[in-house]
This record gives C-alpha cells, structure tokens and sequence, in this order.
C-alpha cells in the first residue's frame, strides 16, 4: 500500500462582515439612475464629485412628517432648518410645501427673506443676535425666541426705544434621561431659570410672551425623549396661563429627529434602526396631552425638523481615481471625493453603492478622499468588490449639513444639481472656480 501523497492545507481567510445575526450580505445593486436620471448622464453634464437632490424625496419626507403630526394635534407648522442647507432651491421646495423659516443668524435671515419669506414667517433662534439684528427681526416682525437674560432686556431696550410692544419666545432647556443635556442654550428649567424669565418678561410689561421653544439635540433616535420633553413643556405652559394669565400661541419642539443615516456607533444600519415620523408624532402627543387648557385654545406645534427631511434626499457621486494595497491587506481606493465636501463622513458610515455592475469577490476596503490630509478618510472599512479606475460611487443619505459646513480647502466644492420629475435635471450650485475663491483676496499695495 503506497503512502498518501502530502497535501499542502490552505488556509483561507474569512471576513465577519460576510456573515452576521440577519444572514449573508446581499449582492450590491448598482445605483444607475436617480429619480429617472442616469449617473452617467449627470456626471457628464455636471463633472464628478456631484451632490444630487432627488425633489420627490424632499416633497415626500415633508408632506410625511406634516401629515403624521396633522393627523394627531390640530394645528401643525414646519419649519425648515436654514443651517441644515440653505441651497434656495431646496429652501424653495420646503416654503412651496407651506414651510415658514428657521433661521439663526443674519446671514440666514437674509437669505430667508431674499427667497421671498415675510418677517413674520421667520422663526429666529440662536444664542447670538446682535442689537441691530434684533432690531430688523423685532420691527419686521419675525418670531424671535430669546436665549438669556441680556438677550430679554437688549429686546425691551428695543422695543421701547421703537413704541412696539413685539411677540417674542423663550428657549428653555431641561433636562431628558438619556439625552445630554444642551443646557447652552436658552433658560434651565430645572433650575428654575425658565420660571425667572417667564415672571421677568411679563413684569417687564414690553414685550407679549407667545410661544416656548426647546430644541433637546441632534439624532435622537429615542423617541421617548420627544414625550418626556413635550410633558415638562405642557406643564410649564400651564403654569404660565395659571400663574400669569398668558395663553400661549405655540409650543415649538424644535428638531433634532434622526435620518436613515448610520451613526459610526449604531450596531443596526439607520434603515432599520430610525423611527418613523409617526412614533416620534404619538410620543409628543402624548406628552402634550397634559396641557389643562379647552381644545380650541391649544397651541399651534411647531416643528423645526432638518436633517430628517433632506438627509435621504441627498447622494453624492464620486469617481474612483486609483486603487492600492495597504500594509494590513486592505484594499485602498482613492475617490475624487473627501471629507471637506463629506463633513459627516466623521460621524456617519455613509451606504455606499457602487452606480455600476461589478463582478468580483467583495473584500475590506478603505475609502480615502483626494485631499492631502491623513484624516480625508470617508469610510475606514467596508466590504465592496473590485472597483476599476474611472468606476463611480455613490454616497447616499448626505443631504443636511454637507452643503452648509463644506469648506473650499485644497480641491474646489463641486456642483450641486435638483433632480425633479420625469428624470429633469438642473444646477442647485455651479462648481466652484479659481475666480470664486480668490475674489474677495486683496494684496497690499507693498506687495
């Protein structure tokens, strides 16, 4: 009997990420087209990277976050959240869809009225507004909400020297289990600040007290904190009507609702882990339902909701530039996309779709972006197949914030286009051009 032959083993790596409690990682669908456009078609009328809006998901989200609170509390008013982006078309499209503005500094209230949006349309918050400021805001009309005690006494200061006597807001803050606390902002309830400012602005006799705003924080997925913030809210506005005699006008819970977006923490993507509008709808109203007022003097609800409605309308299209291997046996692919047009690339792991079919055995790879900078990293580990120089990508669910706190370093800031019905197409923002950038430079006469 002769001796087996000596077989060499082979070991073959396996990836986690192939498997996991919800079974094996379907095959990538290749994104080729946005709302009946083709990628292709856009890339080579707009150039790459391109940020692309999709009209029908914008109309959608608001109409969905309007019709879930309208269904339960009478009165409902969106705000569009100027800072998430103020693009005019898309600032367009929310105001088209009965949206009044939220706005937080001159720039914004500038831009709001220059899209046509009256004073009195205008919700201005923020901590900052200097006495020339508050002075357009008070005798235009806007629905100021106050921040501090200097804040309060500059407006009657104002208001008296004007003979107006203006509907303004307060901002509180208050304490959420399982919420950090944004006690910067606006006057602690806990504390008993809210009270003080309450009594201070009433006795003040200069201004007409209308409405509470409370914004608790960014990406609350908990939907719980939204009942518990509106119940301290309900009872500090009755409070107020029983202690004082004021009926307020509204009651504005700000933002702060989470996208489909996924958090570098979330172990489940955002797809399956956000609420839909209609739990955070049932927590606040509930919570609202302890206002001891009749039914027919219940405030208006206002909501200032931004990232929820325009992150999913948003995808951004960058090509591949070059592949190579790293020392630790990823794959590197180099996009003509980086984190200075991604800025939430630091907290989101963006979905990433490949806009062609791809053939191969998906492997980790890393996503770095073009700029010269070892933090340009847009995704530190994912499994794609192999991607060939000129393929195109797209980063999806990156339409709030990106556009606003995107910044001209290193490459230009590249065109943003609408794509509406019927698969149109247009510019949002043209690509940035040596003139753009240069032409607020002025060079001293001894250079």
């Amino acid at each position: 009997m002769s001796k087996p032959r000596y077989e060499r083993p082979v070991l073959i790596r396996h990836e986690a990420g192939l498997m996991n409690k919800f079974g094996r990682v379907q095959a990538l669908r290749p994104l080729t087209e946005i709302d009946g456009a083709a990628v292709d078609e856009l890339v080579a009328a707009y150039g790459s990277p391109l940020f692309v809006f999709s009209e029908r998901t914008l109309v959608e989200r608001a109409r969905e976050l309007k019709e879930a609170f309208a269904r339960r509390w009478p009165r409902v008013r969106l705000a569009w959240s100027y800072k998430t982006n103020y693009l005019g078309g898309i600032c367009r499209i929310f105001h088209r869809e009965g949206a009044f503005a939220e706005v937080v500094s001159d720039f914004e209230y500038d831009k709001a009225l220059g899209l046509g949006v009256p004073p009195d349309h205008i919700h201005w918050n923020g901590p900052y507004k200097t006495d020339a400021a508050l002075t357009r805001a008070l005798a235009g009309g806007a629905i100021v909400h106050l921040d501090h005690f200097d804040e309060l006494a500059a407006a009657e200061r104002i208001a008296e020297r004007l003979d107006l006597r203006p509907s303004v807001a307060l901002r509180i803050s208050l304490s959420v289990e399982g919420v950090p606390e944004w006690s910067r902002f606006g006057f602690h309830l806990e504390s008993g600040q809210a009270r003080d400012a309450v009594a201070r602005l009433v006795a003040g006799n200069r201004l007409e007290l209308v409405g509470l705003h409370c914004h608790l924080g960014t990406f609350i997925a908990d939907v719980r904190a939204y009942g518990e913030q509106a119940r301290k809210l309900a009872r500090l506005a009755n409070e107020i009507r029983e202690r004082h005699g004021v009926r307020l006008g509204f009651i504005d819970i700000g933002g702060g609702f989470a996208s489909h977006n996924t958090l570098k923490e979330q172990y489940l993507p955002g797809t399956q882990a956000t609420p839909p509008f209609s739990r955070y709808a049932e927590a606040v109203i509930e919570g609202l339902c302890e206002l001891t007022c009749p039914a027919r003097e219940q405030p208006l609800l206002v909501l200032e909701t931004g990232r929820a409605l325009v992150d999913d309308a948003g995808t951004l299209i960058a090509t591949v530039h070059a592949n190579k291997r790293l020392p630790d046996g990823r794959r590197g692919v180099v996009l003509d996309a980086g984190v200075n047009v991604l800025f939430t690339a630091f907290w989101y792991r963006h979905d990433v779709v490949p806009c062609q079919e791809t053939h191969g055995t998906p492997e980790p790879t890393v996503l770095f972006g073009p700029l010269c900078m070892n933090i340009d990293v847009i995704r530190d580990s994912l499994l794609l197949p192999p991607l060939q120089v000129g393929d195109r990508i797209a980063l999806r669910n990156c339409g709030a914030y990106n556009v606003t706190q995107w910044m001209q370093f290193i490459t230009y800031r590249p065109a943003v286009v609408l794509v509406g019905d019927g698969g149109r197409h247009a510019l949002l923002r043209r690509c940035e051009t040596l003139d753009d950038v240069v032409g607020p430079e002025q060079t001293p006469p001894w250079l």
